[in-house]
């Protein structure tokens, strides 16, 4: 149930973003919810990989490093999805930040306090 909940608090943010933010468009809220899926996707198989790979230029910019490889996430999920369209890299970054920051809070907000 938890996992369904993360879904769509993901779903829900990224749907809100694209309304405030003109890089990013979804064609409608199951573009968001496909997006959310996808995303956990990319999350769980490619971003450990992308995370190793890219550990070197992680450390040696102090962490920022690890925000370019959210904002390629991004980029590689609007690849795969009709439904969503991202206008740049510089797009897919803000989004990713603001993306990560509203989830975490929604997120803490919904937790039981496991």
């Amino acid at each position: 149930m938890n996992l369904i909940i993360r879904l769509l608090v993901t779903a829900i943010v990224a749907y809100l973003l694209t309304k405030i933010l003109p890089g990013v468009h979804f064609e409608g809220f199951s573009g968001a919810i496909i997006f959310a899926i996808v995303l956990g996707i990319l999350n769980l198989i490619l971003k450990p990989i992308l995370s190793i790979l890219g550990l070197p230029l992680t450390i040696i910019t102090l962490g920022l490093f690890a925000l370019v490889i959210n904002a390629v996430i991004i980029l590689i999920a609007d690849y795969f999805i009709d439904s969503m369209k991202v206008d740049g890299f510089w797009w897919a970054l803000i989004f990713s930040v603001l993306l990560s920051i509203i989830t975490s809070l929604a997120n803490s907000m919904f937790s039981d306090g496991d």
